[in-house]
């Protein structure tokens, strides 16, 4: 009997902000961000007191629902590279696998933000399936509403 492998699966987007990489990274140092830049059908709460200090090993804890299916989730900031890059890896949360990069390069007087989630869902077959039927689009969903929330927030570049 063969024994199922689950996939890593990767999310990459890009986008240029008519803002200093200060400014831009600061704005998504600040964990308070989070619910403004997330879509309001995941119910989506910081359960951590605020404000938090943002640094390599500090932890998150969130709440979500997917679907009717409430969710806890906790991530912690695996590297803190101010004001360049971080990333934040799932402690425990609805995915098997959740890694997220998040890289902010200077462009003149823009930044140019870049997002790299690596992703692997539970339950081999079922998660695979998931996955086809409903994790990708959720996911992609999700990072529209961020790119157009950011867009509203600090402008679109002439170039984005």
């Amino acid at each position: 009997m063969s024994e199922v492998v689950a996939q890593t699966h990767r999310l990459e987007r890009s986008q240029l902000i008519p803002r200093p990489q200060p400014e831009v990274f600061a704005f998504f140092a600040d964990a308070a961000n989070l619910e403004r830049l997330t879509p309001d059908f995941l119910r989506f709460r910081i359960e951590t007191p605020l404000p938090i200090e943002m640094r390599a090993g500090a932890l998150i804890d969130y709440r979500l629902s997917l679907g009717a299916l409430p969710v806890r989730w906790r991530t912690r900031i695996s590297s803190w590279e101010p004001p360049l890059r971080f990333s934040d890896d799932q402690e425990r949360g609805p995915y098997a696998l959740w890694h997220h990069v998040h890289e902010f390069e200077a462009v003149g007087d823009q930044t140019r933000m870049r997002d790299r989630v690596d992703y692997r869902l539970p339950f081999g077959p079922l998660g695979a399936l998931a996955h086809v039927l409903s994790v990708r689009r959720t996911l992609e969903r999700i990072f529209n509403h961020r790119r157009k929330v950011i867009e509203e927030l600090f402008g679109t570049s002439p170039e984005g």
